[in-house]
């Protein structure tokens, strides 16, 4: 069961995948947002093309848990995917990703530069991967 994972943001998409049993999310890329309806479609077709069963989004709430405004647009390009794609769509609470990513990134020596351009799609990973290890992946829908 391969997942697509999405980290949605104003401005990009950080993608990652998972191996095939599901165990084990990667970061795929990072792709620069053009308006709602080609983001919906390049991304569904990422999603048939790797041979996606599932897609995970990060829900950005705010610290004290409710959803703002980031969450509601993330809610709305996450079910255009999901319906374009025909695939089951999930969510994950994503606060602080983008920190764990960055963190991760200096821990390992790269540049400002270098963690910039890979922010994105790491955050997708941590979000993907903290999904696969809750076993929601082997559960029932959200």
């Amino acid at each position: 069961m391969r997942v697509l994972g999405l980290d949605i943001g104003d401005r990009r998409v950080g993608v990652a995948v998972s191996d095939e049993t599901g165990t084990i999310a990667s970061p795929y890329g990072v792709y620069l947002r053009r308006s709602p309806p080609e983001d919906a479609c390049y991304l569904a077709r990422l999603a048939d093309d790797g041979g996606a069963s599932a897609i995970v989004a990060g829900l950005p709430l705010n610290m004290d848990g409710t959803e703002g405004d980031q969450a509601r647009k993330t809610r709305q390009l996450a079910e255009a995917v999901a319906q374009e794609a025909r695939l089951p769509l999930h969510y994950m609470d994503e606060r602080l990703t983008s920190a764990e990513a960055n963190r991760a990134m200096v821990e390992g020596g790269l540049s400002r530069r270098a963690r910039k351009r890979r922010e994105d799609a790491l955050s997708a990973m941590l979000i993907l991967q903290a999904w696969l290890d809750t076993g929601k992946a082997n559960a029932s829908s959200d």
